[in-house]
């Protein structure tokens, strides 16, 4: 007995009577930039996945059966919600039998719910008006205070579901929103001063002391006029003051057409647009058009991780947004 005692406490020592390292946990988030924030937030502690690449419009995905296995062993599923998925989750949440992550379990975390959501329609929505959103517009992660949010809100879930790691998980949200801070403002702006004053400050259009970052790059263009080809930048422009007049397309969701695009121009002639904003994903056949009738430039910007070479996660995403919409000025 006391031999095997001794072999016990010799085993115990060496690692082989401990209990095994937890495997990470398994996320899957719809979309490139919810899986980016994830990462941010998760670091080490979970394997992280993303069913579009951010080179797809998010809007015409299909439920492929190799997401629907990702989806099979997923211990969260992150969503934007406001049913930017309705065509596409669905099938998968279905197919993927994963009782852990279904609509209502703490498995399953809609980004919108902690969000500020823009363009809520104040009518009754019909298929005629094109692909609108009746619970507002789904392109919230543009306005990088929602970015914020979005870390603070996935940190949150993954506490509830693994506890032990939770100080871990807020830690590293808070990291990420002290990055985003500096981002946005500069760091210089931030000494001495609470992030949240100083978005609050922005908000109601009040000067920041020694103001750097984003929110210093884009001042120039504040209260300029903008054209996009879908309402995917509303978020964007709301938040650096920017004010968008037209889409190329006639009705979201509609390709362009010729007599819309002449209304178009002549908006953009009026209103004396600069900018024609749109993602990489579309043709600039429709913006170069208006283009050459209005001397506006064509930007064409990453909307989401992945879109373009440099927007390798969420912050570097903001970064070639700002640069390339201010490059010119």
């Amino acid at each position: 007995m006391k031999r095997f005692f001794l072999l016990v406490t010799a085993l115990t020592a060496l690692g082989f009577g401990s209990e095994a390292p937890a495997d990470p946990l398994k996320i899957v988030a719809t979309t490139s930039d919810l899986a980016a924030i994830a990462k941010a937030v998760a670091g080490d502690k979970a394997d992280v996945r993303s069913i579009c690449t951010g080179k797809e419009d998010p809007h015409m995905l299909q439920a492929k059966p190799s997401v629907i296995l990702q989806a099979r062993d997923a211990d969260l599923w992150i969503r934007i919600g406001l049913e930017l998925e309705i065509g596409w989750e669905p099938p998968i949440l279905d197919g993927s039998r994963n009782t852990r992550i279904r609509v209502g379990t703490k498995g399953h975390l809609d980004a919108s719910e902690s969000v500020l959501v823009l363009d809520v329609p104040q009518t009754t929505i019909t298929r005629a008006m094109g692909d609108v959103h009746p619970m507002g517009n789904p392109h919230y992660w543009l306005d990088p205070l929602n970015g914020r949010r979005i870390a603070g809100a996935i940190a949150e879930r993954l506490a509830l579901i693994a506890p032990n790691d939770a100080d871990t998980f807020r830690s590293n949200a808070a990291a990420f929103q002290r990055a985003l801070d500096e981002r946005m403002f500069g760091i210089e702006a931030l000494k001495d001063r609470d992030a949240g004053t100083l978005w609050q400050k922005l908000e109601r259009g009040e000067d920041i002391p020694k103001l750097g970052g984003w929110a210093a790059a884009m001042a120039p263009l504040r209260g300029g006029r903008i054209v996009t080809y879908h309402k995917s930048w509303v978020y964007f422009a709301n938040r650096f003051g920017l004010n968008v007049v037209a889409e190329l397309e006639p009705k979201p969701g509609v390709p362009p057409t010729a007599a819309h695009l002449a209304e178009v121009a002549e908006t953009a002639k009026a209103d004396g647009v600069k900018i024609i904003l749109q993602e990489p994903f579309y043709s600039t056949k429709a913006a170069n058009q208006i283009a050459e009738k209005t001397g506006a430039r064509v930007v064409v910007a990453a909307n989401s991780v992945g879109g373009q070479p440099e927007a390798t996660d969420y912050l570097a995403l903001m970064d070639q947004i700002v640069k390339h919409v201010t490059e010119t000025i």
